[in-house]
């Protein structure tokens, strides 16, 4: 079977360090043109093509004339599916154009730049896919960790959650080339970093809590860092639907750095980090511990190699599936909100794990 040709859209750091290596190392996809608003930038992308392939890889920009739009990517049969790493507030649109043109779409998280938008996005993909038969799926690559995986595992094994603590914090410091994004420095969404790389954690939070979804919290925000508006930092208290209550930590603003995935468990605890993952069994003296290292991957190649089988199997990938990324996105908006009123109370409405 021939691979799937498909399009890389955007050219920005992720598209270069990450995308294009790893639609390269899938055996299933074939690299066909490459769109970013600039010609240069769209060369620079293409530079990473090996020179065997850069010349069946066709450029596309806002800038190149007649042909060369967006619009006359999504024109060609030889192109089944759409790669697409934009601004979170220009994404969607880049979304439904493609689904409306009958492309598999991989679009970078998060899904949208709010629930109501995510929302519309999703109902516009269900109307349109019905016809066109083009599935949408949102490239989370935390859930593509095998640590993450792992430790869901054992906090499995351990019975009932009985609490957590998330702690995620670090500085986003001025010189970090993500920041110098200019859509990134002058956010036009909420929550700023918070957001953009918020639902990482989220994502990996619930992957690690499970069917025991969220049901409520409170929470409070702060700015700490000027340079990171409108909010970089979030302290917040959850409360699952089974009763558990924990904390969750975020913040991009401080001097403090730590990767911290603390479960208590009815039979022992899990704590991931950076990594490795630490299970332990039992309590006090007769406690066991067992800890398990993990290489990093950033796991982009993992689901970019996963998209290209759901797009030949004609079966969605359940760690891609908008609903997650809703739920992910839902997550933070609420305690950015609960932020904004002051520690309000926040009903949560699209935790489901589909």
């Amino acid at each position: 079977m021939d691979p799937v040709g498909i399009a890389i859209v955007g050219g920005g750091i992720f598209v270069k360090e990450q995308h294009i290596p790893a639609a390269l190392a899938s055996p299933l996809l074939s690299i066909k043109a490459i769109w970013s608003r600039s010609r240069k930038t769209a060369e620079e992308a293409a530079k990473l093509v090996p020179s065997d392939a850069a010349s069946s890889v066709d450029l596309y920009s806002s800038d190149s004339g007649e042909g060369k739009s967006y619009e006359d990517i999504l024109k060609r049969e030889d192109i089944t599916g759409v790669v697409l790493a934009l601004p979170i507030i220009d994404q969607p649109d880049y979304i439904k154009k493609a689904l409306a043109a009958g492309k598999h779409v991989l679009a970078e998280k998060p899904i949208a730049k709010d629930i109501a938008t995510a929302i519309e996005l999703i109902e516009y993909y269900m109307r349109t896919s019905a016809e066109t038969n083009a599935s949408l799926a949102i490239a989370e690559n935390f859930r593509f960790y095998p640590k993450w995986n792992y430790a869901a595992e054992e906090i499995k094994k351990l019975g009932k959650v009985t609490g957590f603590v998330i702690n995620v914090v670090s500085m986003m410091e001025t010189s970090n080339r993500y920041y110098n994004t200019p859509w990134r420095t002058t956010p036009q969404y909420q929550g700023g970093f918070l957001l953009d790389g918020g639902v990482h954690f989220t994502a990996a939070f619930r992957r690690l809590l499970g069917e025991n979804a969220v049901e409520s919290l409170v929470a409070q925000t702060a700015l700490v860092s000027s340079h990171l508006p409108p909010v970089d930092s979030i302290y917040a208290v959850l409360k699952t639907k089974s009763g558990a209550v924990g904390s969750f930590i975020h913040s991009v603003g401080t001097t403090m750095s730590a990767t911290e995935f603390y479960f208590a468990c009815e039979k022992g605890s899990v704590k991931a980090d950076r990594d490795k993952v630490v299970t332990t069994v039992g309590f006090g003296n007769d406690a066991v511990t067992e800890e398990k290292t993990f290489e990093y991957t950033s796991g982009v190649k993992e689901e970019v190699h996963a998209w290209g089988e759901s797009i030949l199997s004609g079966i969605a990938n359940p760690d891609q599936t908008p609903g997650l990324a809703l739920g992910d996105l839902e997550l933070i908006e609420a305690m950015l909100k609960s932020g904004e009123q002051d520690g309000a109370r926040q009903k949560l409405e699209h935790q489901q794990l589909v």
